[in-house]
């Protein structure tokens, strides 16, 4: 009996939805009664084995293959599917980023098991059938389902567990595996990049500014980005911005956005529309800036200042250069 965890890695580093997926997947190994056992696959994987065991993976199975030089969704789920049986693995899971999920739904498609994505929790007391909470609907609705299969697959949904290692770690043990692949596997794969924005992007940033229909012209957003650039971080907008042509898409939040997860989330002149929500919904902290009241994104916030945003964001700043000295 064997619980695997796909590892999402980009080139050798392990994104933040990796951890996550392992701190989850812990405590669904002592509901089963086994060990975590993490995939890293392809090229760059090796040097990720020593941070796989700190979250508590017991045993690491680095995949390698001549063909497995990125990331590509049809090799990826092959090489599970092999390794699955090879092992004869209870389930398998991962985190539900957008890599995530489809590689468990191109492995669901090649075993023709059911595949239950973005659990929030999952009992898995009963060998036979687990129930699970999951997201749907881009995060409005939690839909309570069972799962019975040979072989489960799930994914944890991005951001419902905070990624922790675990309080021993694992011993790490490291076995190899080669899939038996050929060019038909590697219909999609990654053969090159192109560098859009570099740093700190708007998905990792720790502060997110961000402007809605409030804000009132794409020249109302230079205060906003001086408080971003003041507090280290980026500046987002809602869908109304970027239909107006304020902003480009890829600032937007939410469920047609980027989702976000900063450590504080400021949304001024945001009425906070579902939509919108989703995207934000992951924040640790949320301070929203509006003159109405009543608007969604206010009565969510953590805090909430009901006042005009060109007068509040701009002496944020003003405050923010007088402690510093500037």
């Amino acid at each position: 009996m064997a619980l695997l965890v796909i590892l999402e890695h980009d080139r050798g580093v392990l994104v933040e939805g990796a951890r996550e997926a392992l701190t989850a997947a812990r405590d669904l190994a002592d509901q089963m009664g086994t060990d975590v056992e993490a995939v890293l696959i392809g090229a760059g994987a090796e040097g990720l084995t020593d941070e796989a065991a700190a979250h508590g993976a017991e045993t690491v199975h680095l995949v390698t293959h001549d063909l497995l030089t990125d990331y590509g969704p049809d090799a990826w789920a092959e090489s599970v599917r092999q390794l699955a049986d090879a092992l004869g693995a209870e389930a398998v899971m991962s985190v539900g980023t957008d890599r995530g999920n489809e590689v468990m739904a191109q492995l669901a498609a090649r075993t023709g098991l059911p595949f239950v994505a973005n659990c929030t929790t999952i009992d898995a007391s009963d060998d036979d059938e687990w129930s699970m909470t999951r997201v749907q609907w881009g995060g409005s609705l939690l839909e309570d389902s069972t799962l019975a299969a040979d072989r489960k697959l799930v994914t944890f949904a991005h951001h419902a567990v905070a990624a922790a290692e675990a309080d021993t770690a694992g011993a790490g043990d490291v076995a190899e595996f080669e899939p038996e692949l050929d060019d038909s596997h590697t219909i999609t794969m990654i053969k090159d990049r192109a560098v859009e924005t570099q740093g700190v992007t708007l998905s990792t940033s720790p502060v997110v500014v961000s402007g809605g229909r409030g804000v009132g012209s794409a020249e109302g957003f230079r205060v906003l980005e001086e408080l971003a650039e003041l507090l280290g971080g980026r500046v987002g907008c809602s869908r109304a911005v970027t239909n107006n042509g304020w902003r480009p898409h890829a600032d937007q939040v939410g469920q047609t956005g980027t989702r976000i997860a900063p450590e504080i989330y400021i949304a001024t002149g945001i009425s906070g529309a579902i939509q919108h929500w989703v995207g934000a919904m992951a924040s640790k902290r949320i301070l929203a800036i509006n003159t109405d009241r009543e608007a969604n994104m206010v009565t969510k916030a953590d805090y909430a200042v009901i006042a005009d945003l060109h007068k509040v964001v701009p002496a944020i700043s003003a405050e923010i250069r007088r402690r510093r000295g500037a």
